[in-house]
């Protein structure tokens, strides 16, 4: 199977590292399609060619998205997939431009030096090589989970606009206090801070443009924190710690899925 990767940033440089295949790379900077292809053992070509290949991953900006597929769907013989972490439009941009070929969306919910991780999957047109790319991010140690693309990208406003909202406002509100004053919550907070604060802007900016009704529900909540008296701000805080907002229903989930990791893991663990 030869891919050609367009985009040989760093989601690029991951998806080449993890599927078992012939690489290409091209990128709007010819020097890093050059660069990937050399630490990964594959070669550059044109962004605008036409060499045609049996799969092309779009990993590119999600806001490029549409306009990368409906520029690249002349070059992939068998299958398309994309890497963005927006699903609707690429999946839609796919059955337009690419209508009798395989169609694979994934969204990685990692960052690739955290990699393995779990690994948002729609299979809009599955096959041959769109299975293999499964199997192949299966064998590194993904976990690999279907959805569609409206509850992806729903799903998205919580996990990724909201809680970079969240965590940005803090950082923005925060005073510079000594470090002696730290409580368990805002050392945590500061943490959250420093690892959002310490990726690349336009990511993040795209995530808010894309996914924004999420960082609106922050705001609107943080507006009506800060304006409930004492009897509403109780309601609000209890309707947290009953589970009854999206958050503590997540946070529970996130506890059954490791305590029934930990199970398996003890099922399987050799007798000492």
């Amino acid at each position: 199977m030869d891919v050609l990767i367009v985009g040989a940033g760093a989601m690029g440089r991951w998806f080449g590292r993890t599927v078992d295949a012939d690489l290409a790379f091209a990128d709007a900077d010819p020097e890093s399609a050059v660069a990937a292809a050399d630490a990964l053992g594959g070669r550059a070509v044109p962004l605008d060619g036409d060499e045609r290949f049996d799969v092309v991953c779009l990993a590119v900006p999600m806001r490029l998205a549409a306009d990368a597929v409906a520029g690249n769907a002349h070059r992939a013989d068998a299958a398309m997939c994309d890497v963005t972490g927006a699903m609707e439009p690429p999946v839609a941009a796919m059955r337009d431009h690419l209508p009798d070929r395989e169609r694979l969306s994934l969204h990685p919910l990692f960052a690739p030096h955290n990699a393995p991780g779990n690994v948002a999957a729609v299979a809009d047109e599955p096959g041959a090589y769109t299975d293999a790319l499964l199997s192949d991010l299966d064998a590194a140690g993904n976990r690999v989970f279907e959805t569609t693309p409206e509850e992806h990208d729903a799903a998205m406003e919580t996990v990724q606009a909201a809680a970079h909202a969240a965590v940005l406002s803090f950082g923005l509100a925060a005073d510079d206090v000594r470090e002696e004053f730290a409580t368990p919550i805002s050392a945590a907070l500061d943490e959250l801070v420093a690892s959002v604060a310490g990726g690349t802007p336009r990511v993040y900016a795209d995530i808010q443009s894309s996914f924004g009704e999420g960082t609106d529900r922050v705001a609107d909540a943080a507006r009506e924190l800060a304006a409930a008296d004492d009897e509403a701000f109780d309601d609000l805080y209890r309707r947290v710690s009953r589970g009854d907002s999206g958050v503590a229903a997540g946070a529970d989930r996130v506890a059954d899925d490791r305590s029934r990791d930990r199970d398996q893991t003890d099922k399987h663990d050799p007798v000492e």
